[in-house]
């Protein structure tokens, strides 16, 4: 199984990209993750921000891997701690698919995207930056995936 991260936005700031390197490397021979970033719609003055949403939608849809399960990352979405995040990496391994793990731009997820998405998943109540949620994710299934493989990482 292969996870593809598509995210909206691109050239992270470089803490980010650091950070979100380091975690895709650990993560490397468990579940390999690539990130693929799409072109933010245009937004400003004088702009349709649902317009730009919607331009975006267009862009992820073209860029999933065909059969994946899709994983939509959206406030309201479920929460799962990271043992039940274990348990929902062994469960998408068990469906023999790869996964695409979508983070939206400023305005969340358009609705095509959503409709799309065979779950939704919370990080929790608070609202994240979304270049910070890139390294939160890659984190947060290294973590699910060294739980899996009894690896010392978490201690929770």
């Amino acid at each position: 199984m292969k996870a593809k991260l598509i995210a909206v936005g691109e050239r992270a700031p470089r803490w980010v990209a650091d950070g979100y390197g380091e975690y895709a490397k650990r993560l490397s021979h468990w579940l390999p993750l690539e990130l693929i970033e799409i072109e933010p719609g245009l937004r400003g003055k004088g702009r349709d921000a649902t317009r730009a949403t919607s331009d975006e939608g267009a862009r992820v849809l073209a860029a999933l891997p065909k059969n994946a399960h899709v994983i939509a990352l959206d406030g309201r979405g479920r929460g799962w701690t990271s043992e039940q995040l274990a348990q929902r990496l062994e469960h998408w391994r068990g469906q023999g698919r790869d996964l695409a793990l979508l983070i939206g731009g400023p305005e969340g997820h358009a609705p095509d995207v959503l409709a799309r998405a065979d779950e939704q998943w919370a990080l929790g109540p608070l609202t994240l930056p979304h270049m910070l949620v890139r390294l939160l994710v890659a984190e947060q299934l290294y973590r699910a995936a060294a739980l899996l493989a009894n690896h010392p990482y978490h201690r929770a």
